[in-house]
């Protein structure tokens, strides 16, 4: 029986984050010899952001989960995630010496809640598997022949020279965070071998809202709430979670999310959107809570008789747009006036007419088109030789850790399947 072996190749890896590296590590545990080339000063630079800091690195829910939290592109997953999924990627890091913990929503982080590790972790293990790291190295221009990948043109400072490789993996990112390195210059490198680019937009992006009182609620966080949006009576996202005010609109995780789904309706014009601030109570039960509050302080005025109701910073705005006088004694606020106080608490207004930009994007939607790439193996169907891994590709997902999954997933896929 012949015994059959991979021939070891000449890889090089373009971009040193969270795919790049992955994808690295797998192409040396098939022997290949292996470089990243890497533009900016340091290895996973936009690592260190992620998660404000803490690196949400994947999510402990099942795959089920997993693949309904990607919003564009799923079923291109199927084979890469199967293969390398979200529990793989936890033993990888275990493995290697990195703690890690699972928090609410089955988010997993590094036990330390430090990014750093986690960059500590990939370089550490690309050391001892023997990959090279060239830093302040741009790749300028792919070069192929007949078909096929033969090597990259790289510029560091004035020098440039052109390096041969039998195979290459674009890892570049996408256009997020560009004061990372994420400029789109990998959707450059890709459209001059005959890649469709889907046009990129920001994604997991803070919302832009209309209302004058929203500036006033800056810096307020909002823990199990509820959040509603509609396009007149059409339902377009509701979900319940974590949301802050800032001073141009919203933000946190339930926006966040919400900013991926309904981005195509946002284009088309205004959104509007209602908060539940108490989605734990019906209509029924938040009345007979407010009565109590009332009867314990009848001869107060109505500002001091809601203060155990909600955050102190939105109580002015909740007493102006309630239309009860502040001033007004508890005892003098009729049936009807109650009943508004209530449905407003309900349904607390805001209307979404924008995103931030690609300064504020944790990932880019949109990307080199899926149907160009093989799901299996990451390999172009243009041209031989050439892979693509992590955000480059047109597949985005929510909040949660999931993205950073897509990127080891494809990565590993990108790095195991070179022949």
């Amino acid at each position: 029986m012949r015994n059959w072996r991979i021939p070891m190749a000449n890889v090089i890896v373009i971009g040193a984050g969270a795919a790049g590296m992955m994808a690295a590590y797998a192409a040396s545990l098939c022997g290949h010899q292996v470089l990243i080339l890497e533009k900016n000063e340091k290895a996973g630079k936009k690592i260190y952001i992620t998660g404000k800091g803490r690196c949400n690195l994947t999510n402990a829910s099942d795959l089920e989960t997993i693949f309904a939290s990607i919003v564009h592109n799923g079923k291109f997953m199927y084979s890469s995630l199967y293969t390398f999924d979200n529990q793989a990627v936890m033993d990888f890091f275990i493995t290697n010496g990195l703690e890690i913990k699972t928090e609410r929503g089955n988010r997993v982080f590094p036990q330390s809640d430090h990014s750093s590790d986690v960059i500590r972790t990939l370089v550490q293990v690309l050391k001892k598997q023997g990959v090279e790291t060239r830093l302040h190295a741009e790749v300028t221009d792919l070069v192929q022949k007949d078909g096929k990948i033969t090597g990259v043109k790289v510029r560091s400072g004035k020098k440039q020279e052109t390096l041969s490789a039998d195979a290459v993996i674009c890892t570049c990112g996408g256009q997020s965070y560009p004061s990372t390195g994420s400029d789109g210059n990998g959707y450059r490198l890709a459209a001059s071998c005959g890649h469709t680019i889907q046009t990129p937009t920001p994604a997991l992006v803070p919302l832009v809202t209309k209302e004058s009182y929203i500036p006033q609620l800056q810096g307020l966080s909002l823990k199990n709430v509820s959040v509603t949006i509609c396009r007149g009576k059409k339902k377009l996202y509701e979900e319940f979670g974590e949301m802050l005010f800032t001073h141009f609109g919203v933000s946190g995780p339930l926006i966040l999310s919400a900013s991926s789904i309904i981005s195509d309706a946002l284009e088309k014009g205004s959104l509007s959107m209602e908060i539940d601030l108490k989605p734990a109570l019906t209509e029924e039960q938040l009345d007979h809570r407010i009565q109590r509050d009332f009867q314990n302080n009848l001869n107060k005025a109505f500002k001091n008789a809601i203060t155990g109701l909600l955050p102190a910073k939105l109580l002015p705005v909740i007493i102006e747009l309630s239309g009860i006088d502040g001033d007004r004694k508890v005892n003098s606020i009729t049936k009807e006036e109650r009943m508004a106080l209530i449905r407003l608490l309900k349904a607390f207004p805001c209307t979404l007419i924008g995103k931030r930009g690609w300064n504020e994007a944790i990932i880019t939607r949109g990307g080199i088109s899926v149907k160009e790439v093989n799901p299996s193996t990451m390999e172009s169907k243009l041209v031989k030789g050439l892979y693509f891994a992590g955000e480059i590709l047109d597949v985005d997902a929510l909040t949660g850790g999931y993205n950073l999954q897509i990127a080891w997933s494809t990565a590993y896929a990108a790095g195991s399947n070179i022949w």
